[in-house]
């Protein structure tokens, strides 16, 4: 099975935005590792994702994480972004990170500690504002580690009341999504764990806040392509964040542990009209682990998400429903698996080549020379990283 150009018209229109923080040091709750050539700065960041978009051409923007990439000029920030060929997008608030939100941030039990992360979130629309940003992107790490710590419910009211007051400040053309994640830090409740609980808290709030979804965020065995399909036929579904996991929030390289649920998800995706130029569905990656370099740990993840996008728009969709509708057990699970089993490699290789790119974006990365160079340029200051 060939990919067809009308196919490969589809694949033309995806884009996959850059988290800012992936290019810096990460690690896990007991180390953060630097590598040589790790950013300093939001501007070496941004230059490090327009070499990940030079090489695949499927990374035009990059999201912010406010404040590890705070400056005193967002317009030339923007400015220096579109330079380097990229737009920035989502911009990301962080409550998890200050002392005063030990107990929680939106949902804590003191007035001035809420309205202290209201705050928060005041600022990074004033942000968007200044970037152009569609998506103010909430994840919380509120919640509580032992039973009785907390009132679970008067939580949710809390949160329910200070995310109203979020809304209502987001621009016309601007969205809130919400985030969920089964658990951590918080280990007896998260007041945000999972697709229901975000999904209920934006439905109150209005048309304009939708839920994200981070695949690595749920218990081991979910559905998650189910929760796909429920949210896009909801309209509540507003963004992805892909990486892989295979035990708890690993943060690896996308479709690492289990390409075929990243095929399965895309198909939903595919089925459900979240692909395309005209879909609300943004695709961001959240992969940053802490032992791959950072720049070609991009590269594979954007090039990962890009062929199962194509072998999900392989599957033969008439013929599939219609083994569905005969009750054809395994005529239906083969039609799925012949696409899922095609080598796209070597035609999306001829199609990059034909579109003036690589048709190997590793190899032409390491052979760039890149790397090299921005380990002997970088030498000095402090590396860029969300710090443990």
């Amino acid at each position: 099975m060939s990919i067809s150009p009308f196919v490969l018209a589809q694949l033309a229109t995806q884009a996959i935005e850059l988290p800012s923080w992936a290019f810096g040091n990460s690690g896990t709750r007991f180390k953060v590792f630097s590598t040589p050539g790790t950013p300093r700065t939001i501007q070496e960041k941004i230059a490090d994702a327009a070499t990940v978009h030079q090489h695949t051409g499927l990374a035009p923007s990059v999201a912010l994480h406010i404040p590890w990439d705070k400056v005193g000029d967002y317009d030339a920030l923007r400015d220096f972004a579109g330079e380097h060929g990229l737009a920035l997008g989502t911009v990301n608030s962080n409550t998890f990170q200050d002392d005063a939100y030990k107990f929680g941030s939106l949902t804590h039990t003191d007035a001035a500690v809420r309205q202290k992360a209201i705050d928060h979130h005041f600022d990074c629309i004033d942000i968007m504002h200044a970037t152009g940003s569609q998506d103010l992107k909430i994840w919380l790490a509120d919640g509580t580690n032992y039973p009785g710590q907390g009132d679970i419910r008067g939580r949710q009211d809390r949160l329910a009341d200070s995310l109203a007051k979020i809304y209502d400040r987001i621009g016309e053309n601007q969205r809130l999504v919400l985030e969920y994640k089964f658990f951590e830090p918080a280990f007896y409740h998260t007041d945000v764990p999972d697709w229901g609980t975000s999904y209920a808290q934006v439905n109150a709030l209005g048309e304009r806040a939708l839920v994200c979804l981070d695949t690595g965020h749920h218990a081991p065995g979910t559905n998650i392509e189910f929760i796909v399909a429920q949210l896009l036929r909801l309209g509540k579904l507003g963004s992805f964040d892909f990486n892989s996991r295979f035990y708890a929030d690993d943060d690896l390289i996308v479709g690492a542990a289990d390409p075929f649920q990243l095929f399965r998800i895309l198909y939903e995706v595919i089925r459900g009209g979240g692909f395309g130029p005209d879909s609300p569905v943004a695709f961001m990656l959240d992969q940053c682990h802490n032992v791959e370099d950072k720049i070609p740990g991009q590269i594979r993840s954007v090039l990962n998400v890009q062929e199962m996008t194509a072998r999900a728009l392989l599957v033969d969709r008439p013929a599939l429903t219609r083994a569905q509708d005969a009750g054809d057990v395994l005529g239906a699970n083969g039609i799925l698996m012949d696409a899922f089993y095609t080598d796209v490699r070597p035609d999306l290789a001829a199609w990059r080549e034909s579109r003036g790119l690589a048709g190997d974006p590793m190899a032409a990365y390491a052979a760039s020379g890149y790397q090299a160079q921005i380990a002997a340029d970088r030498a000095g200051g402090t590396q860029a990283g969300w710090g443990a």
